[in-house]
């Protein structure tokens, strides 16, 4: 049984940062592949982040290069998106999502899925 808890959303303004973190449950979470996705409202989810089972390799959309930097913490059990310069466009709830096969491929549907935490850039 696993379950994904994500955490540190909130209100920033443009050009402030973010901490969202990942949590698992019922599993070793460093046996899959984490990602991080995005809905804003009214549009379809996009993917932001992935990171590797082992943390060898991580993906990025071309939106957040270079702003985003996922990465893990085996000891805690926990995914982290450490957002940076943070625009309104990236104004969303986001998502973590985990999948066995442990490596990220772009278009692969990721088996487990948290409820989301709501991210919101504002002035």
């Amino acid at each position: 049984q696993l379950q994904l808890v994500e955490s540190g959303g909130g209100l920033v303004q443009p050009g402030g940062s973010l901490l969202l973190s990942c949590t698992a449950s019922g599993v070793t979470l460093a046996n899959y592949a984490v990602g991080w996705f995005r809905r804003a409202p009214g549009t379809e989810r996009e993917g932001v982040s992935c990171i590797s089972a082992s943390g060898a390799s991580t993906d990025y959309a071309d939106s957040v290069t270079g702003r985003f930097t996922i990465y893990r913490d085996n000891t805690k059990n926990t995914v982290y998106l450490q957002m940076n310069s943070l625009k309104p466009e990236d104004t969303g709830v986001y998502y973590c999502a985990a999948d066995s096969f442990r490596l990220c491929v772009r278009g692969y549907g990721m088996e487990y899925w948290g409820k989301g935490t709501l991210v919101t850039v504002s002035s």
